[in-house]
């Protein structure tokens, strides 16, 4: 499925079917052969690609990985390479696929981000920051544990927490000869651009259960929220540094987290927190019904959506006062919402 939940595509025996998910009806469906698992999809719903397995993490140890991207008009285009290779994402303009390289591949526990080329079927390292390949030996290898992603507003910037990560080093790092003692941070990926970035998180971060992190991002910034410290690390999305650290209540349960408004709405079990980003205070509490499963505000920025036991409530964000529920069977989180 799309990100934003527009558009599906499912494989049925040896058919591809690319769909409108609000209606169910097909735009497209073509023969690919059996044996196909729909992975990840484009930004923009039209292409997709496929591999022979679930997704795993860890994957299971293979020789060899078989992708197969179909793209507008039904056009397909079959990719074999060596070792354990995850899709991740597409690049902005679909001409790049953005995949995880499982090593090693007898037995896969860590992976580093590369970019196949659809045109040529090369596999590159990513760009750094200043737009300039990352050098043999400097490719940074990743443990992550509690990983969550979100897209950037504009969808072109992909936001990836990482948690337990005591003894991964950063590309500067290896680059500099320093050592980096974080045990969380974000990785910044930019689809357009193609460069890939880390956002260390300050302590406690990563220090507690992976489920209690949570991650969020809106059009200037991107937070992080820890709900065992009742921490949300706030961060400017062009600097990609830290400006300020909220402190809301702590709590025990998993953390959701959402940005919007000036503010940062963060919950953990029925509790929603809200805290204003400029003056670091909470100004509001809200309790729910239902422990919490999944956090998103509307595109207007006007309603609150949280998931709770086979449903999904909104909330007015000015009050908290709950407007509407409707049933959805067994939700356990939420991906997008109008």
């Amino acid at each position: 499925m799309s990100r934003d939940g527009t558009i599906a595509y499912v494989a049925d025996g040896t058919r591809l079917s690319r769909v409108y998910t609000a209606t169910g009806a097909p735009i497209q469906t073509i023969e690919i052969g059996g044996g196909w698992v729909p992975r990840v999809v484009a930004e923009a719903g039209n292409a997709c690609v496929l591999a022979r397995d679930e997704h795993a993490e860890p994957p299971a140890a293979r020789a060899s990985s078989a992708l197969l991207v179909v793209a507008d008009g039904g056009r397909t285009r079959r990719f074999d390479l060596n070792g354990v290779v995850e899709p991740d994402a597409f690049t902005s303009d679909g001409t790049g696929l953005f995949v995880l390289e499982w090593l090693p591949a007898s037995a896969p526990d860590r992976y580093r981000v590369r970019l196949l080329d659809l045109s040529t079927g090369r596999l590159d390292p990513l760009l750094t920051r200043n737009k300039v390949p990352v050098p043999a030996g400097a490719e940074e290898e990743m443990r992550g544990s509690g990983r969550q992603a979100v897209l950037s507003p504009d969808r072109l910037v992909l936001y990836t927490l990482y948690t337990h990560q005591p003894d991964h080093q950063h590309t500067r790092n290896l680059l500099n000869g320093t050592h980096n003692d974080v045990h969380a941070f974000v990785h910044v990926l930019h689809l357009s651009e193609r460069w890939a970035f880390c956002l260390d998180l300050p302590d406690p971060f990563g220090h507690g259960a992976p489920e209690g992190h949570a991650l969020a991002a809106d059009a200037t910034h991107v937070a992080v929220f820890d709900a065992a410290s009742g921490s949300v690390a706030v961060a400017s999305a062009s600097s990609l540094t830290i400006e300020k650290v909220l402190r809301v209540p702590a709590g025990a349960a998993g953390g959701h987290l959402a940005l919007g408004g000036g503010r940062a709405f963060a919950a953990w079990g029925t509790e929603v927190q809200v805290a204003d980003r400029g003056t670091g205070q909470v100004v509001a509490q809200w309790s729910l019904s239902d422990p919490v499963c999944g956090l998103r505000l509307s595109r207007d920025g006007g309603h609150l959506y949280a998931g709770g036991r086979d449903r999904v409530a909104w909330l007015d964000v000015s009050s908290g006062r709950v407007l509407g529920r409707v049933p959805v069977d067994g939700v356990t989180g939420l991906v997008h919402v109008g």
